[in-house]
């Protein structure tokens, strides 16, 4: 798999695993940065539309059976785990903010999991990066 950074996101992420990029920036600066998240697939889907209001994220279990959200860098980074998980073609590109204003408490999440530019996310990390989310405007 290409580990050359394509987007600015795997930027901060070679940056931090290469020791230039303190874990606290990194975890600031993703704040504002695009994840791919896969969405399940709607059974009778029109091409292009989805027709339900609430995305179904990939959502994995670990070895100690903490729920994991999935997300990757970039549509084509997801391309091989959703080829092994059936009715998760589909996807949004989105702000990670705007992922862990939506997530639910005790989830872990990791980003590009088992790349070499990847890195997990544990349920307090998770809590300590919505924490530094700044106030939602309503």
């Amino acid at each position: 798999m290409d580990t050359s950074p394509r987007n600015e996101l795997e930027r901060l992420l070679a940056q931090m695993h290469g020791g230039e990029l303190r874990p606290e920036d990194f975890a600031r600066q993703l704040l504002d940065q695009q994840v791919f998240m896969p969405v399940k697939d709607e059974k009778h889907a029109i091409l292009g539309f989805q027709t339900s209001t609430r995305a179904e994220p990939l959502i994995l279990e670990d070895e100690e059976g903490t729920r994991v959200l999935i997300l990757f860098s970039a549509p084509e980074r997801a391309k091989a785990l959703t080829a092994e998980i059936p009715g998760y073609s589909g996807g949004i590109l989105t702000e990670f903010a705007w992922v862990l204003r939506r997530m639910g408490e005790g989830v872990a999440i990791s980003i590009n999991p088992g790349e070499e530019l990847g890195f997990d996310f544990d349920p307090d990390m998770v809590a300590m990066l919505a924490a530094l989310l700044p106030e939602a405007a309503e």
